[in-house]
């Protein structure tokens, strides 16, 4: 064999290894990641050829498939769409899958491991493929609770709530929502034009705000975390006492720092750990978060799940606690301000947390996957994700939120519940200034749990651009998302 075939040969050769390379990759190694990718249009518009499996809410679906008479076989629709769009996002043929539907897309579909002798037997059986069912966690009452308090006065924000024991997520509300059903239609040029004023809405409907989007200044509900980190250290307890002036000038700055009142924490020389808490005030905690290694407290948020991947199936954007630089970010940082970043369903896992004697639980959105014949196919248990604190630290933290509810100076009083111990805390994010020097519109916060004796539900709530100088001040935080935090639990504990 001359030289030059012998180099053609050991070419060809080298290509068809490649080629092979390259197939074995696309076709086993990265199959699942391929079908699995957004942009994949082909794998959505291969299950309209199965009549997708629903979504369901205490057994009620509120995503279903009907059957249409045109080339795509099934038309997916949402019952109350807005109310539930939050958990099951979009199934769209030219949009792609969102929610649920994306992260459950397998199972609904037909398509998933588990369905594998299924789809066999149904083969053989000539039955027509037919994606199971996903049982949610949802409870309505209080998913109904939640979006109604936010939309009946046109809030922008978030609602989650989880049972503290377990880590179901109750309830998961974004506000403004928008309607599935108008990017689920299989008429391209309605879809086109629905999601283009769906994506142009300076209001940003499709942002998930409960798990996602551009995320919030927690303010003063990061104070929790605080309190969590000094009394596990063993760096202070509720009645450690702080001194207390109305004005703080940062470290190493010309920074000053106030209460929230502009005064004093209580009007005495000193202030305890359970005051600033209870009053919410700014000063003594930023004293302690300085009084300790600066790296203690965003330690401890992110054994609360801060920056940590969380799915619930579908991923949860994770929450921003860095590393402060020094003692003026640490006093800032502390406060739930500077680069602190939050979603509400991070702060619900805070509160359940304290709720559940320290342990926090996986938070999960999927209670089973059901077949068509109604079997069971696969069912999702409690699983535990962390525990930061001790039972002991998480019951003093929990005793200073239940003040904050029960006492006359507490700024968690609109939480209250008759005849239920209710714990909770508010927060007033402060978003800088405008170009005319006038106060941004504050971020609000709540967040608690109920009842104290054995909580069965744990809330966060904010509300976006809800007080500060454009509002006159008014519907603080110990207002506004206090009153819908309350609503949510009511409507869990009523059952």
């Amino acid at each position: 064999m001359n030289k030059q075939l012998k180099y053609l040969t050991r070419t060809v050769f080298a290509m068809f290894l490649v080629l092979f390379f390259s197939v074995t990759m696309i076709q086993f190694v990265n199959a699942d990641e391929l079908r699995d990718n957004d942009l994949n249009q082909r794998t959505v518009k291969n299950s309209y050829k199965v009549e997708r499996g629903s979504i369901l809410v205490d057994g009620d679906p509120i995503a279903f498939s009907t059957a249409t008479g045109d080339e795509f076989r099934y038309v997916r629709q949402y019952a109350n769409g807005p109310l539930y769009a939050p958990i099951t996002g979009y199934f769209s043929h030219r949009q792609g899958m969102t929610g649920l539907e994306s992260a459950m897309n397998k199972e609904l579909s037909g398509i998933g491991n588990a369905q594998f002798f299924t789809r066999i037997q149904n083969t053989l059986n000539g039955v027509s493929p037919q994606g199971s069912s996903v049982e949610t966690t949802i409870d309505p009452k209080a998913q109904e609770a939640a979006m109604s308090a936010l939309t009946e006065q046109g809030f922008e924000g978030a609602v989650v709530a989880i049972e503290p024991k377990t880590g179901r997520i109750l309830a998961l509300a974004s506000s403004p929502s928008f309607d599935p059903n108008a990017l689920s239609t299989n008429n391209d040029a309605d879809i086109i034009t629905n999601y283009r004023q769906l994506s142009e809405d300076p209001s940003k409907p499709l942002d998930n705000r409960a798990t996602a989007g551009s995320m919030y200044h927690p303010g003063s509900v990061y104070k929790l975390i605080v309190a969590a980190a000094a009394i596990e250290e063993g760096k202070a307890k509720p009645s450690t006492a702080f001194d207390n002036p109305a004005q703080l000038t940062l470290p190493q700055s010309s920074a000053v720092m106030q209460n929230a009142s502009r005064t004093t924490c209580g009007g005495g020389d000193k202030a305890t750990l359970e005051q600033a808490i209870v009053m919410s005030c700014n000063i003594p905690i930023a004293e302690l978060a300085m009084s300790m290694d600066p790296n203690v407290v965003p330690d401890m948020a992110r054994k609360f799940g801060f920056e940590q991947q969380i799915e619930i199936p579908f991923a949860v954007t994770p929450s921003n606690s860095p590393n402060p630089e020094d003692k003026a970010q640490t006093a800032l940082s502390s406060i739930g301000q500077l680069d602190v970043r939050t979603t509400p369903l991070q702060m619900a896992m805070v509160s359940a947390g304290i709720a559940n004697e320290g342990k926090v639980m996986n938070p999960y959105l999927v209670d089973k996957v059901i077949t068509p014949d109604l079997r069971v196919e696969q069912e999702f248990k409690p699983e535990e994700f962390a525990k930061p604190v001790s039972k002991e630290t998480a019951s003093d933290v929990a005793g200073m939120m239940e003040h904050g509810v029960s006492t006359p100076e507490g700024l968690a009083q609109k939480a209250g519940i008759p005849g239920v111990r209710v714990a909770g805390k508010t927060g007033t994010a402060e978003n800088g200034t405008a170009d005319d020097g006038s106060d941004l519109p504050f971020t609000l916060w709540f967040t608690g749990f109920a009842p104290v004796d054995d909580p069965k539900v744990a809330v966060a709530v904010v509300i976006a651009n809800g007080g500060g100088e454009a509002y006159g001040y008014q519907g603080g935080s110990f207002d506004l998302p206090t009153a819908v935090g309350k609503r949510v639990m009511e409507a869990v504990l009523s059952e």
